[in-house]
């Protein structure tokens, strides 16, 4: 029986979501991805399960018209320019840990480094270029992209203690993902179940595969700008849970896997998820515990995965990097995961990371303020939920 409010059904119809992004672009071809039953189990979710506010019902219906748009003018670029998909993506350094567990500022910092690219957020954001696109111009995507995050770090100021917001800094791919309708971003605004219960169990197969084409898209537009390097440098918790399609995907990829004790990291990132569930519903006491545990099952459920799918692969193609060694000595770090992965650390790279490191340091930021209680976690619980990653990893660490 449904339970949605009409507002919500309103909102999310399919054919309209589809028929405002035909004519918002003026295009009409999204290309050969298979994208649409995740969108409607998504669409499904949101009509008839999530508890949203007016605000929550535009934020999310106006992010599922720009991704269908974004996969118009994607399509139509690669229509106009298919020398986009012979961009070779080569072999990536991924970024993947935890959230808390310093993997931003591990991928700023590789990123620094003059041979390897990385996607600014701008890009993560707003990926497909304007038709009338002057190659030689600064980009009119930035300055959007910089009013909106003013705009969420005026809705929520508790965001600057908990990311590094920068419209024009690297930042994880996790926004390039959302596109495909499989992703961890709905989940991350409010509680839909049903999508978050099935996107568990389908194969990640397409959204790794249009997330390449994506940064193909990406690739050859800095081309364009005549900036050519030798390497991607990703990063996402969400390659968690997928390193065999992750490896699938991108053939020569090497990990850098940050490790750190999750009684530390997922109340402090729950925090994040609850600000936006706040944010687009109620902000009660039962949604804020419903996003802390669902975030905490949903790492979990990712970590041992992780573990499980890392046997199979060489284990050179894994650096493991701890949260304080990282914090104290990266470019060290850095150097050590380089070496293992047979990638040169060249003064020049070294001289651009430790410039990285005295431009952004640590306490320019707002102390992060949280508790478990407040989302209704418990170290006992997370303990549990941890327990052979922690032997593994943490408890030798302590």
């Amino acid at each position: 029986m449904s339970s949605g409010s009409a507002e919500n059904k309103a909102a999310f119809q399919d054919a309209e979501l589809l028929a405002e992004a035909r004519s918002n672009s003026g295009l009409s071809d999204f290309g050969p991805d298979e994208f649409l039953p995740a969108m409607e189990k998504l669409t499904w979710s949101l009509r008839e399960e999530a508890p949203l506010n007016e605000l929550g019902r535009q934020i999310l219906r106006t992010r599922i018209v720009e991704s269908l748009e974004t996969r118009l003018r994607i399509q139509h670029w690669i229509t106009r320019h298919p020398e986009i998909l012979d961009e070779e993506i080569g072999a990536p350094i991924v970024v993947i840990g935890q959230a808390r567990t310093g993997t931003t500022m591990l991928q700023r910092i590789i990123a620094s480094d003059p041979r390897n690219h990385a996607c600014m957020w701008w890009e993560t954001r707003f990926p497909a270029p304007h038709a009338d696109t002057d190659w030689s111009q600064p980009d009119p995507r930035i300055p959007i992209a910089e009013a909106e995050v003013a705009a969420i770090l005026e809705a929520d100021p508790r965001q600057k203690s908990i990311h590094p917001w920068d419209a024009l800094a690297p930042d994880e791919e996790i926004m390039l993902l959302e596109h495909s309708f499989l992703s961890y971003v709905p989940e991350a605004f409010c509680n839909i179940p049903t999508y978050r219960s099935w996107i568990s169990e389908q194969d990640w197969t397409p959204s790794y595969r249009y997330l390449k084409k994506l940064l193909q898209s990406l690739q050859w537009q800095k081309r364009q700008r005549g900036n050519v390097r030798e390497r991607w440098v990703l990063k996402a918790p969400n390659h968690l849970g997928f390193i065999d399609t992750l490896f699938e995907t991108f053939e020569g990829a090497n990990v850098v896997l940050t490790h750190r004790d999750p009684v530390e990291t997922i109340a402090s990132a729950a925090s994040m998820n609850g600000s936006y569930w706040a944010l687009y519903g109620d902000g009660s006491p039962e949604q804020m515990a419903q996003a802390g545990n669902q975030w905490k099952d949903r790492m979990a459920w990712s970590t041992n995965r992780c573990m499980e799918a890392r046997k199979r692969y060489d284990a050179s193609r894994f650096a493991d990097l701890w949260f304080l060694d990282a914090l104290k000595k990266p470019i060290e770090e850095i150097t050590r995961a380089y070496a293992q992965f047979g990638i040169e650390m060249t003064d020049e790279a070294r001289a651009a990371m430790e410039q990285w490191r005295a431009d952004n340091p640590r306490e320019k930021r707002p102390p992060h303020e949280y508790s478990f209680e407040e989302y209704g976690l418990s170290e006992e619980g997370i303990k549990a939920d941890f327990a052979e990653y922690r032997r593994e990893f943490i408890e030798p660490r302590l």
